[in-house]
């Protein structure tokens, strides 16, 4: 029985870059490009499931936790539209830049440094994010399976993730990593990309019901993201807890 979801190689790729988090040109580049549309996806797929209407903090209280936050680059916007945020990474390196980045924008988030196996909690969350962090943990069951136990009964957790395509191999690292040079080469193992359906069965087996799939798609034209039928690259899936 495995008990540690952490992979060392991984947390360290990413220590090592941490001071770039919030350099909107630096390493992190294509992950800001990235970010108007994952808030908008959230914010309204929250709100649709738990029929929310707080029209200026439309995320009141809404107890949120950010599964491989890295240096907060999601909590933080999702924290100013009201929820309650916490927010962990193994790595320490990026939790010490999100702490130091949220304080200086007055923002209230529980930034923890350890993994969701290990996070006691005493009340479960109502929305777990795992946004592009199951291609880089050590056992993606396990994971699941740790993270599904914070959540509380009819819950969402949102995963996004790359399918495991020939297409996600050409673009995301062939294109991404070596041709455009967007991410570090290695960022991504395709080995570890993730079919829709493989996710689905497991998140089953945690008593979490998908409820759809949608695929992310970038336009490289006007280098813009956004919510697409196309799920052969990027894309997000959301489950209800049963």
């Amino acid at each position: 029985m495995k008990n540690n979801t952490i992979n060392k190689k991984e947390i360290e790729k990413f220590s090592k870059i941490a001071e770039e988090w919030w350099d909107p040109n630096g390493k992190f580049k294509p992950l800001h490009k990235f970010n108007p549309i994952r808030i908008s996806y959230l914010k309204e797929n929250i709100i649709k499931t738990f029929k929310l209407d707080h029209k200026k903090i439309p995320l009141k209280n809404v107890k949120v936790l950010d599964i491989g936050c890295g240096g907060g680059l999601l909590s933080e916007p999702i924290c100013r539209l009201g929820a309650k945020v916490t927010a962990i990474d193994a790595s320490k390196k990026n939790i010490e830049v999100a702490k130091l980045h949220a304080k200086k924008n007055n923002l209230r988030i529980d930034y923890i440094c350890t993994s969701p196996e290990k996070l006691k909690v005493k009340n479960q969350f109502d929305v777990i994010l795992n946004m592009e962090i199951v291609e880089h943990v050590e056992d993606v069951k396990f994971f699941l399976k740790s993270c599904s136990k914070l959540l509380k009964k009819n819950g969402i957790m949102f995963v996004a993730t790359l399918n495991k395509t020939l297409k996600s191999y050409i673009f995301a690292i062939v294109g991404a990593e070596y041709i455009l040079r967007w991410l570090p080469i290695g960022t991504h193992e395709w080995e570890k990309f993730l079919k829709p359906e493989s996710l689905i069965s497991i998140q089953k087996e945690n008593n979490l019901l998908v409820e759809k799939v949608d695929g992310m798609k970038f336009n490289i034209l006007t280098d813009q993201w956004s919510v697409s039928k196309d799920r052969s690259v990027n894309y997000i899936a959301k489950f209800i807890k049963n």
